[in-house]
């Protein structure tokens, strides 16, 4: 067992993997895991500081990817529900109407949600700036899928939101001393 964890730490280091291992923590963080990529990103700019945009630009380019797999799965969700409503509408319909075949009626499309989040609907593919929040940017990216929202549109504010989101958490990250994450390290090593 132990030959298998030293294994899977090994392939997982950032140093031997780089690149691939930003885009993929961050590509299963921007899913409903709960994984967050910030320190991976951070860690991965403290050991090579050279590769500062090459990673922000990984990390935005799985995030996002990751926000577009939300947006298809709330799309998917949505499109599962009118069909299941539809199927069950028009078994309904057969039932109550089975003497009346020769002229039946197309079943009527479901209203989309109008009650529900009409900031959203209102703001439109701009709501996805705030994709970056957590817990709170992965719902938003499956909601816009649900809501039916113009897809390249909200990939692009996906975009948008999840790079400045890196940019302003690595740089403040990067601004914190040297001494302040060796004296963290040092109490963690204490309590563990």
């Amino acid at each position: 067992m132990e030959g298998l964890i030293d294994w899977l730490f090994d392939t997982a280091a950032l140093p031997k993997v780089g690149l691939s291992a930003i885009f993929l923590v961050s590509l299963l963080s921007a899913t409903l895991l709960p994984v967050g990529s910030e320190p991976a990103v951070f860690g991965y700019i403290k050991l090579n500081p050279d590769m500062y945009w090459p990673a922000l630009l990984v990390a935005t380019a799985g995030n996002t990817l990751g926000g577009a797999i939300d947006w298809w799965l709330g799309y998917a969700a949505k499109l599962a529900l009118v069909r299941y409503h539809l199927r069950r509408q028009h078994r309904e319909h057969e039932r109550e109407h089975a003497e009346h075949r020769k002229h039946p009626r197309k079943p009527r499309k479901p209203p989309l949600d109008a009650r529900y989040f009409r900031w959203m609907r209102r703001l439109g593919p701009k709501t996805l700036l705030l994709s970056w929040l957590p817990m709170l940017g992965d719902p938003l990216c499956t909601l816009a899928g649900w809501l039916r929202l113009p897809f390249w549109p909200s990939l692009g504010y996906m975009a948008i939101g999840k790079l400045l989101r890196y940019l302003a958490m690595t740089s403040a990250l990067l601004w914190i001393p040297d001494s302040f994450w060796q004296r963290l390290g040092d109490t963690m090593r204490a309590w563990f």
